[in-house]
């Protein structure tokens, strides 16, 4: 044949399909650590994050927790990560509606209950500021006041956070927790052993004959971090909108049809082999087959097309699509996670809980910055100690303090997980999936665009164009033999010759000893005669001559942008049949755009150069490569890649797997085989290439949001570390309080989050 894709390929999918066992969702996982994963709430063994709901979760799967710093970590029940102690979240995501969130409602519940009690402390504490402020305000009975409404703050309220903290510690994991906990412990420690043992201190640690107390600095600081949580918590949530929405696509029952009668059950009961009815207007609960009647459907959900599809006795149907006009009952045949709807929310689910390679830089700093944030406050204790202003040990005390709670790394630590989550859900719903967030960052990078055409280019469904007989062989001679041949091959072109003779009235005859050679043609015998089917090179090696004429006549053709097949009877030629694969509508807009974005495009085809050459021109591809078996496009993508290239490699078939594994990127179209899916790293759920378009601008704008992310966090630190440590005081006598350091801390990663949420509008 002329486009050497495998004989064995496929029968083309109208979208991405159940290509794998399916793999366990559990209901959280922490963002931050790819992994960890668990059936129950809870935190992050590694870093302390609470783990966060995974919105692919079917309730009706064994729940598992995860922690979203440590993704290893999974657990049977909610609980915290025994590597940083943060709060397990959910792997699998709820059934869709369900919006409970036990971290968040934890954690709301702790913050009000601590701003009650905190309150009071602060005024207590500021009230001597005040022009006129009664005696006792500043007397022993509003010390133990604030001493005991602050207790249950920092011991109860910010529990979770010491917790934490003490857990990177024993496990040798620093991470922000450990900051906060060290701070908040060292502030509330040093007060409580003030109001209990006043004595073991010299006289010169008092300040108007008092020892200063930091109860208020103790509560608020954990109130202001419990208001981050709570606000970093719910804005989080908002990540999951992009698969609650694929979600809600499936209906929450279905019609079965047993025994004559027909009722509605919940859709996790359908089971495969369940006749199903759908009325007009319903939505197809599952992936089946028709059995009963005729209508048409609404398949945009799954190919973004708007016009509805017929479908009649034997046609396929997607979960999610909308039955539009007629009554139809369907065989159910892929129920649960085997169904479509139900692969692309676990793959976009998947692709949330990776990690982009620019996450590793974050990682590094954030290890090597914890222990120099300690560093640089112990030093800061020592500095102020030795030669700061009387109360000197209050003043070390303070901004010791200050510098551990502002240089809290949370911002760091979320800039990466946050845009890779919201890109990823923006992606799904602009048709774009993403396997691994690493395939989404070399987007950005790819400047060398390879593509194959039958399927990619092209519809994927050729059609009988031409018949041209030799001398001595008659039109319907010749579609005999080819249809009858073909009839036992499953490559697209051979389709298309058998239905291209039935539509001319010529019906296949059943042959014996039918051969496949890959890349070559077809053999088998039809009533005693020995019949070729294939390219001229294959003809030639099975001992047939005199190929000349029909291989001019075929160059016209082929200049034409039509594929040429030569047939043979016995040892003479019989005649060609040429099949065109129409060039998709969008495949020229796509292509000029792509050119925009400064791609460089080779085709890579086994068809023949003329035809290659034919479509090319008319698309304005920079370059192509003709005739190039399987093997050949891996090893052209290797090679590629060999010259510092960063490629994608966009294909459909079995016979571009090998490439779309080897490119930087493999972009599978979703019309194609499940083999090529399973080997990209982007499926484009619509099939054509105008997804590619859409995932290199999804790609620069989650990487410049990641940068842009990463940029603050570190400017934020850098920043505000040296001022919390007191640099400003001997010039212009500021000092920062740790009351302003754990809210400026809270509000960057609230910033981070914010920014990252930016990219569930982008326009692509």
């Amino acid at each position: 044949m002329n486009e050497p894709c495998c004989h064995n390929r496929a029968e083309p999918r109208p979208a991405i399909a159940a290509t794998a066992a399916h793999r366990t969702t559990k209901k959280y996982f922490c963002p931050m650590c790819e992994g960890v994963e668990s059936d129950i709430p809870g935190t992050c063994p590694k870093c302390g994050m609470a783990l966060e709901r995974n919105p692919a979760f079917r309730q009706t799967q064994k729940a598992i927790w995860t922690c979203p710093m440590h993704p290893e970590i999974e657990r049977d029940a909610p609980g915290d990560c025994p590597i940083c102690g943060m709060a397990l979240e959910p792997k699998n995501v709820v059934s869709p509606g369900e919006d409970e969130n036990a971290e968040l409602n934890d954690m709301s519940r702790r913050f009000w209950i601590g701003a009650a009690l905190s309150v009071p402390v602060f005024i207590l504490a500021m009230w001597h500021m005040l022009p006129s402020t009664p005696h006792w305000v500043q007397g022993d009975l509003s010390r133990w006041a604030q001493f005991l409404l602050s207790t249950p703050v920092v011991l109860w309220c910010g529990w979770p956070f010491l917790q934490r903290g003490w857990r990177s510690i024993v496990n040798r994991s620093l991470n922000m927790f450990t900051l906060i906990s060290i701070g908040v412990g060292t502030a509330c420690l040093y007060s409580a052993v003030v109001m209990l043992a006043p004595q073991i201190f010299p006289p010169t640690f008092a300040a108007h004959g008092k020892i200063g107390v930091y109860f208020e600095a103790a509560a608020i600081i954990t109130v202001l971090i419990l208001l981050g949580q709570v606000l970093e918590l719910r804005a989080r949530s908002r990540t999951g909108t992009a698969i609650r929405a694929l979600l809600d696509l499936a209906p929450k029952t279905a019609r079965v049809v047993r025994d004559g009668e027909e009722r509605d059950v919940p859709l996790d009961e359908v089971q495969r082999g369940d006749h199903l009815r759908i009325r007009p207007g319903e939505k197809v609960p599952v992936d089946g087959r028709v059995v009963d009647g005729s209508t048409s459907v609404d398949e945009s959900m799954i190919t973004g097309e708007p016009m509805p599809v017929e479908k009649a006795n034997g046609d396929r149907v997607t979960g999610g699509t909308v039955n539009q006009t007629g009554s139809i009952v369907i065989e159910a045949e892929r129920v649960g996670s085997e169904t479509v709807l139900s692969q692309i929310v676990e793959m976009v689910a998947q692709a949330q809980r990776s990690r982009a390679p620019i996450q590793t830089l974050a990682d590094k700093v954030a290890g090597w910055f914890v222990p120099t944030v300690i560093a640089v406050a112990v030093i800061t204790f020592i500095v102020w100690a030795l030669v700061g202003p009387q109360p000197r040990f209050a003043h070390a005390i303070v901004n010791a303090v200050a510098v551990l709670i502002i240089a809290c790394p949370c911002a760091l630590g979320l800039a990466t997980p946050m845009s890779v989550m919201v890109g990823v859900g923006r992606g799904a719903q602009a048709g774009v999936l993403i396997k691994k967030a690493q395939a989404i960052e070399l987007m950005e990078k790819v400047r060398t665009l390879v593509i194959d055409k039958t399927g990619t280019l092209t519809e994927g469904r050729p059609r009988l164009t031409s018949v041209v007989p030799a001398d001595s062989t008659s039109e319907e001679e010749l579609l005999t033999a080819a249809a009858a041949v073909e009839q036992n091959s499953e490559h697209p072109l051979a389709a298309a010759i058998v239905s291209g003779a039935t539509e001319r009235g010529v019906k296949p005859r059943p042959v014996k000893d039918f051969e496949s050679t890959t890349g070559g043609g077809v053999v088998g015998q039809l009533e005693g005669r020995r019949i070729l089917v294939g390219k001229p090179n294959f003809l030639r090696a099975q001992g047939i001559t005199a190929l000349e004429d029909l291989e001019r006549k075929a160059a016209e053709l082929q200049q034409q942008g039509q594929t040429a097949i030569f047939i043979a009877c016995d040892n003479r030629p019989m005649g060609i049949v040429a099949v065109a694969d129409p060039i998709r509508e969008s495949t020229t807009a796509a292509i000029e755009h792509l050119h925009r974005l400064g791609l460089k495009i080779i085709m890579l085809t086994g068809d023949n150069e003329r035809t290659a050459r034919a479509v090319a021109e008319k698309l304005g591809i920079d370059q192509i490569e003709a005739g190039v078996e399987p093997q050949q496009k891996h090893e052209r993508v290797r090679a590629l890649r060999a010259g510092n290239n960063v490629v994608a490699m966009a294909g459909d078939g079995i016979n571009d797997a090998p490439a779309l594994a080897a490119a930087d990127v493999g972009i599978a179209m979703g019309t194609g085989t499940d083999v090529a899916m399973e080997s990209a790293g982007i499926t484009l759920l619509r099939g054509d290439l105008r997804g590619i378009e859409k995932a290199i601008r999804l790609s620069r704008a989650m990487m410049s949001n990641i940068r842009q992310n990463l940029f603050f966090a570190f400017i934020y630190n850098s920043l505000g570390i040296p001022i919390a440590a007191g640099v400003l005081y001997p010039a212009f006598g500021l000092l920062l309080s740790p009351i302003i350091a754990g809210a400026a801390m809270s509000l960057s990663s609230v910033s981070v989050i914010a920014n990252a949420l930016r990219l569930r509008s982008v326009k692509l």
